[in-house]
C-alpha cells in the first residue's frame, strides 16, 4: 500500500525527465525540423558539432569563460558579504534585505537595466568614471568588456547565494570560535581552520549549482547582446547572434538558435545531450573530489 505514494513521484519522474532525455537522446541521430517526420542519421549530427560547426567551439570558450570566472566570482563576493553581515549588530536584517533584494529582479529587467546603466555614450558608470579622469571602455558594446560587464551583473544578483552561505556562517558553533581565540589563533587561522569547515558542504552546494547555472547560462547573455546591438528582437540576431562579435554566444544560446530559429530541432538535440553529459560529469568530478 505504501508504495501508491510513490506513484505521483515516479509518474513526474517519467513524465517530465525521463522520457524528454531519451526523446532527445533519440532525436539527436536524426534530422528533424519539427514540421517533418524524422529521419534517422546516425552520428552525422555528432561529427558535425564536433568537426564542422564554426560557431560551438566559440559558444564553448564563452561558456568554458563563465564558468571559470563568473562561479568563483560569485562565490567569493557572495561569502564575503555574509561575512560583513555576521558582523553587522544594528539593523542586521535590513542590510540583509537589501543585500538580497536584487536577486528577486526579473532577469530580463537586470539586463536592460545594466545595459542602459553601461552605456558607453550616456550610461551613469562611464559618466562617474569620466568625472574621475577614467575613459570608460564599451562595455557590452566591446567583446572585450561584455563578458566582464555580465560577470557584473552576477555579482549584483548574487544574493540567493549570500543568504545560503550567511545562514550557514550564523549555524557555525560560537564555542569552536572561542577555543580557537583561547589558543591564540587569529581571525585568518580561526577562518581558515573553524569556519570554513563548517561552512563547506554549503560552500560545495553553492559552487555545484553555480556551476550548473553557468552551463546553462542563456537569458542574460541573449538579452544584453540584443539590447546592445540596438535590437529588441532576439530573432534578428539569427545569422550572427553573440553580439558584440560573438562574445556573449553562449552554448545554450546556440542550442536555442539551432533549435527554435533554424529548425534544426535533430541537431539541437545533439547540442542538448552534450550539454547534459558535461554537466553531469562536472557535477559528479566536484562530489567526487569534495569527499
Amino acid at each position: 500500500m505504501h508504495r501508491l505514494f510513490l506513484t505521483p513521484w515516479l509518474a513526474g519522474v517519467v513524465i517530465f525527465f525521463a522520457y524528454p532525455l531519451a526523446a532527445t537522446v533519440y532525436f539527436s541521430f536524426t534530422d528533424y525540423t519539427m514540421l517533418d517526420r524524422p529521419h534517422f542519421v546516425g552520428l552525422l549530427n555528432y561529427v558535425y558539432l564536433f568537426t564542422q560547426d564554426p560557431h560551438v567551439w566559440q559558444a564553448v570558450r564563452n561558456t568554458g569563460w563563465f564558468l571559470a570566472v563568473m562561479v568563483p566570482a560569485q562565490v567569493l563576493f557572495a561569502l564575503g558579504c555574509a561575512l560583513v553581515l555576521t558582523r553587522i549588530k544594528r539593523g542586521a536584517g535590513f542590510y540583509r534585505t537589501v543585500f538580497y533584494l536584487p536577486s528577486l529582479a526579473p532577469p530580463v529587467a537586470a539586463t536592460v537595466a545594466f545595459v542602459f546603466l553601461f552605456n558607453p555614450a550616456t550610461g551613469p558608470v562611464n559618466g562617474v568614471l569620466g568625472w574621475l579622469g577614467v575613459e570608460g571602455p564599451l562595455w557590452f558594446s566591446d567583446p572585450s568588456w561584455s563578458k566582464p560587464a555580465l560577470v557584473t551583473l552576477a555579482l549584483w544578483g548574487s544574493g540567493n547565494v549570500m543568504v545560503i552561505l550567511l545562514a550557514a556562517l550564523l549555524d557555525v558553533p560560537r564555542e569552536l570560535h572561542e577555543a580557537a581565540s583561547i589558543d591564540g589563533a587569529s581571525s585568518a587561522q580561526a577562518f581558515r581552520n573553524v569556519t570554513l569547515p563548517s561552512i563547506a558542504p554549503v560552500l560545495l552546494f553553492s559552487v555545484v549549482t553555480g556551476m550548473i547555472q553557468a552551463l546553462q547560462y542563456f537569458t542574460q547573455a541573449v538579452v544584453a547582446g540584443s539590447v546592445a546591438s540596438g535590437s529588441a528582437d532576439i530573432t534578428a540576431s539569427a545569422q550572427a547572434p553573440g553580439f558584440p562579435d560573438g562574445s556573449t554566444l553562449t552554448f545554450p544560446y546556440w542550442l536555442y538558435v539551432q533549435g527554435f530559429q533554424r529548425f534544426n530541432m535533430g541537431y539541437a538535440c545533439s547540442l542538448a545531450v552534450l550539454l547534459f553529459v558535461v554537466s553531469l560529469g562536472f557535477t559528479a568530478v566536484m562530489l567526487r573530489r569534495a569527499r
